[in-house]
C-alpha cells in the first residue's frame, strides 16, 4: 500500500512538471507573438518625408519598427564604418555607397538604385533675384551661397561639379557657407541666411519658403542616383531585404514620386 502511494504521488509530479513546462512555454510564445523586429535605416536626409510616409505604410502590414537615421551620406556612411548598429544604408550618391561595398560592409547582392534626383537653385520666397540659370550668378550680386559640404554631402558634390563646368567655382568660393547636409542648406536660404542656395528638387518642392530660380542641367553634374543595400553584419537580414524590396515597388515609388523624385 505504501509503495502504490509512492506510485500515485510520483506520477502527479510527473504530470504536474508536465503542466509548468507547458504553461512556461506557452508564456514564452506569447512574449514573442506579434513582437515587431527593429530596422534601423540610415538615409540621405533629403529623403526624409518620403521614407516617414513609407515607413507609416510598411509597417501596417509588417512586424517591424523602423527608425530612420537621417542625416549627409558621407556622415552616415562613416557611422557605419565605426560600427554603428544599422541594418540598411541608402545614399544619396554611389560614391559612398562604392566606399562602404569595397569594405565588404554591405551585402553586395542586395544592392540597387532605388530613385533619383535633380539638382536646382533656390532663394528665399521674398527674394529680388531674377536669375534663370546658375552661370548668371556673380560675386558682385550675393554675398552667401549655401551648399552641402563637397566632402561629406553629395548635393555639395554635385554643386561643386557644376560650377566647376560653369568656370563658377573659383570665383564664388569666398561666397560659399558649407552645411553639414542639404537640410540645413534649405534652412539658410529660408531664413534669408543665404542669398541663393543649391539643393535637390525634392527639398525645394517641399517648402513655401523658398522659390527655385532654375534647374542644374544633368550634363553639368554626375547622375544623382540613390543607391541602397543591407549592411553586412545585419542580424536582421529577411527582414533587412524585405523591405529594400518594398522600396523598388510601384506603390513605395509613388510615394517618392510625389515627393520630387524621379527614378
Amino acid at each position: 500500500m505504501k509503495k502504490f502511494a509512492i506510485f500515485i504521488l510520483l506520477v502527479a509530479s510527473l504530470l504536474l512538471a508536465g503542466c509548468n513546462s507547458k504553461e512556461t512555454t506557452t508564456n514564452v510564445d506569447k512574449e514573442t507573438e506579434g513582437k515587431k523586429i527593429p530596422l534601423t535605416v540610415s538615409a540621405a536626409v533629403s529623403l526624409t518625408e518620403a521614407l516617414e510616409e513609407i515607413k507609416e505604410l510598411y509597417e501596417k502590414d509588417h512586424t517591424v519598427d523602423i527608425t530612420l537615421q537621417l542625416g549627409g551620406s558621407g556622415t552616415l556612411a562613416r557611422q557605419i564604418q565605426q560600427g554603428a548598429p544599422v541594418d540598411i544604408f541608402l545614399s544619396a550618391n554611389q560614391e559612398w555607397m562604392d566606399t562602404l561595398e569595397k569594405e565588404d560592409l554591405i551585402n553586395r547582392s542586395t544592392r540597387a538604385n532605388i530613385t533619383g534626383n535633380k539638382m536646382v537653385m533656390i532663394t528665399s520666397a521674398d527674394s529680388d533675384i531674377q536669375y534663370t540659370s546658375a552661370a548668371q550668378i556673380s560675386a558682385k550680386d550675393v554675398e552667401q551661397i549655401a551648399i552641402g559640404n563637397p566632402k561629406s554631402v553629395p548635393a555639395g558634390k554635385y554643386t561643386e561639379e557644376a560650377l566647376h563646368h560653369l568656370n563658377k567655382w573659383n570665383e564664388l568660393k569666398d561666397q560659399l557657407v558649407l552645411a553639414k547636409d542639404v537640410r540645413q542648406v534649405l534652412t539658410y536660404v529660408e531664413t534669408g541666411n543665404a542669398d541663393i542656395g543649391f539643393v535637390y528638387e525634392s527639398d525645394a518642392v517641399n517648402s513655401d519658403k523658398i522659390k527655385m530660380l532654375a534647374t542644374v542641367d544633368d550634363s553639368l553634374h554626375g547622375p544623382i542616383v540613390y543607391p541602397g543595400a543591407v549592411i553586412a553584419n545585419t542580424k536582421h537580414e529577411k527582414e533587412a531585404e524585405d523591405f529594400l524590396t518594398f522600396l523598388q515597388t510601384e506603390e513605395a515609388q509613388n510615394i517618392m514620386k510625389k515627393y520630387g523624385f524621379k527614378k
